[in-house]
């Protein structure tokens, strides 16, 4: 039996049992920390609590609830637990542990949880002998691990199971597990008086570095060796803090994740141009006792990487203070350690020979290009071949330079060097600029940007597009940059029965969740048939409704989301005021509203388009006139058409927001297909087309007159089709 399966206590706990394991979280809603990826609506807890968790790795730092997180799950799920642990498990544990699983499901129809504890310490054979089971759904597996998964767990392991990082917990969640213990009359120290100064508390808090084990080891410390005075009160002074936690251990693992992690940190100080936190993490590395070698071979990196030619002489430096360093030795070659680190913290920045990679790139997956002729070399061909004839010496001219072509010609205008304009590379940024323009074809080349739809749903979203993909995507792209949302983020997508927002939104908040509004329509059941092809956890939460209005939040109740977005629904709300402030107040902390919306009034009109002038063709001027006038007062009674910039400020100043907005102009063309010519120009007695509300403005006579001028004029025509897009942010 694991610890697992112990039944709950009634009684407390042990006297001789550590305070850490007598306060250890029993329910999520006594778990502190890891709000990221246990807050509610997030992915982790739907799934635990709706207890359909799939095989998942929890990866972090000590203390930060790996273990406890696994007990949590075990005292929550009707599966059987089963627990071992990596270190001192061997390969006849696991089949012991698998056997039983397959024993459970065959009698009883019971799956089988499977929680391994310092799950990377299994060697490749170990790890291997888990992957069948956990593939087939024999078990599912919960490893927990301090090691970074992706590297030190089997790949084929780690792609079966979704990883889930802890983080070192914040000081606010510290001081909440303090002050539980303290009020805790069961597991905690709430029978006695304990009187815990605030200079004593923030030192504990301070020293723990988000290890809640090392806290409350050192809060029992205090407690337990603390006599109490006169009054019977156990006075934790900063004195008595001091000496119950140490110095905190430095973590640092040379061969780990801190060792990486750390030179990360300190080249993108270098890279930030922060000299003091250059130097911070520098004195990390050097009292960790890590390679002079090691670092210096990063500074050289960086001095090409990031500084470049903005300061040509930093890689010189960086070279001279490593030769120096060689020769001196530690430990006055830390001064050559801190010289080269703040010459490259304090340089100017350019990152401009990363064009290499685009030429690499380019290389590596596209064609071979042919040599031009006149950049062949001529002393083997030249006389038979013609190679190198017509080539342009550059020394026999001014300032030694001749425009002339030297990319192979399939490559004609493609840009691979972009320089700067800071530091020394601003001086020869114009002259490069400028042979540029020179010698590069004036056409530049048009490429395909639309790849081929790879998935169901990409076919899928793409059929939903009336003619505007392209623009569709741009506003999409758009607002995808603004909402900048992350893994966990939850998101609220309001209209979304298209889909465009939605799937891009569970792609890239995948240990978030994603709510998705959806109003009565056919896309909106195509969009619920795709996404119930997901599995469960991994769908939006569907909410239907017959209006986007305020009260949709209704049916969310009191939950609160990281980002809300939406594409086209800000002009189809009945009350627009009432609808951002019900939004906002459903904005979480550091939350984000980000918009992209049409503005219906200045679409094109259809009787602007045409490939002659109207003057040219069978429309009169009475008639063309009579025309638009219709099509103008057939826009106003749209819904939506009235909404505009001053609409949407004005709303926004009604519900006391402080509203972004940014006009976009997106140009386009639109292609008159035969189902566009036919939803614009054919009668239809279920839903009227174009001509049909036409028709009520205008004589039959002169709706069949513009019906023979579009089938004439527009009919398999691809036309301008600009369109005025706002982006909305709060």
């Amino acid at each position: 039996m694991s610890l697992f399966d112990k039944p709950k206590r009634q009684e407390p706990l042990p006297e001789h049992e550590p305070l850490a394991a007598r306060m250890r979280p029993r329910t999520l809603d006594e778990y502190w920390g890891q709000s990221h990826i246990l807050a509610k609506g997030r992915l982790l807890r739907r799934a635990i609590e709706a207890d359909q968790l799939s095989s998942v790795i929890f990866y972090g730092p000590p203390g930060t609830g790996k273990t406890t997180l696994a007990r949590i799950i075990a005292n929550t799920t009707k599966s059987k637990f089963l627990s071992i642990n990596a270190v001192l498990a061997g390969i006849k544990d696991i089949r012991d542990a698998i056997e039983t699983a397959k024993q459970n499901y065959a009698l009883v129809g019971r799956k089988s949880i499977l929680f391994v504890d310092e799950v990377h310490r299994f060697n490749k054979s170990q790890q291997d002998a888990l992957l069948p089971w956990v593939e087939n759904g024999t078990i599912t597996l919960i490893g927990a691990t301090t090691e970074n998964p992706y590297f030190e767990v089997n790949k084929a392991l780690v792609s079966r199971s979704r990883v889930f990082q802890l983080m070192s917990l914040t000081q606010s969640d510290l001081r909440g597990i303090v002050f539980q213990a303290l009020r805790d009359e069961t597991r905690g120290y709430g029978m006695l008086q304990v009187i815990m100064r605030e200079d004593a508390l923030a030192h504990l808090v301070n020293v723990a570095n988000g290890d809640a084990r090392a806290l409350l080891n050192a809060l029992e410390l205090a407690v337990t060796t603390t006599p109490p005075n006169e009054q019977g009160q156990i006075d934790i002074t900063l004195e008595v803090a001091e000496e119950s936690i140490q110095q905190r251990a430095l973590l640092y693992d040379k061969e780990g994740d801190a060792h990486f992690d750390t030179i990360s940190a300190f080249i993108k100080s270098i890279r930030g141009s922060d000299p003091d936190a250059a130097l911070y993490w520098l004195a990390r590395m050097v009292h960790a006792g890590e390679s002079p070698n090691f670092i210096f071979r990063r500074l050289l990196i960086s001095a090409c990487e990031d500084i470049g030619l903005a300061d040509p002489k930093a890689v010189s430096v960086v070279e001279s203070c490593a030769q120096a360093f060689d020769r001196i030795g530690l430990p006055e070659g830390r001064y050559h350690l801190a010289h080269a680190t703040l010459y490259l913290a304090t340089a100017p920045k350019s990152n401009s020979s990363m064009a290499f990679f685009d030429a690499l790139s380019v290389v590596e997956k596209e064609s071979t290009y042919d040599v031009p002729n006149h950049l062949k070399d001529p002393s083997r061909d030249g006389a038979d071949l013609g190679h190198g004839q017509g080539y342009l010496y550059p020394h026999a001219y001014r300032d030694h330079w001749v425009a002339q072509q030297y990319l192979p010609d399939g490559l004609q205008g493609r840009v691979f060097y972009h320089p700067t304009t800071i530091g020394y590379e601003a001086t020869i940024a114009a002259k490069v600029l400028q042979n540029r323009e020179a010698q590069l074809a004036m056409a530049e080349e048009r490429r395909d940007m639309e790849s081929a739809a790879t998935t169901s749903e990409e076919r899928w979203i793409g059929r939903t597009f009336d003619g505007g993909a392209a623009r569709a995507q741009a506003i999409r792209d758009e607002i995808f940059e603004a909402a900048d949302i992350q893994k966990n983020s939850r998101v609220l997508d309001i209209n979304a029965s298209s889909g465009l927002i939605s799937f891009e939104a569970l792609r890239r908040a995948p240990e978030g969740g994603v709510f998705s509004v959806l109003l009565p329509s056919p896309a909106a059941e195509n969009f619920k048939g795709l996404m119930n092809q997901k599995p469960e956890i991994e769908r939006a939460v569907i909410i239907e409704t017959d209006e986007l209005s305020a009260s949709i939040f209704d049916k969310i109740q009191d939950q609160r989301f990281d980002r809300i977005v939406g594409r086209n629904s800000l002009h189809i709300t009945p009350n627009l005021p009432e609808f951002l402030g019900a939004i906002r107040d459903h904005l979480d902390t550091g939350g984000r509203a980000v918009f992209g919306n049409l503005l219906p009034g200045e679409m094109p009109r259809i009787y602007s388009l045409g490939v002659k002038p109207i003057h040219e063709t069978r429309i009169s001027s009475d008639l063309f006139n009579a025309w638009k006038n219709a099509e103008d007062e057939l826009l106003k009674s749209e819904q939506g058409q009235h909404f505009t910039i001053r609409e949407l400020e004005n709303a926004a100043a009604q519900a006391h927001i402080d509203i972004h907005i940014r006009k976009l102009e997106l140009s386009g063309s639109l292609t008159i297909t035969p189902s566009i010519f036919k939803h614009w120009f054919e009668p239809n007695a279920s839903e009227p087309s174009y001509i049909d509300k036409l028709g009520q403005y205008l004589s039959d006579e002169s709706c069949r007159t513009i019906v023979q001028w579009a089938a004439t004029y527009l009919r398999s025509q691809t036309v301008p089709w600009p369109t005025s897009v706002i982006l909305a942010s709060f």
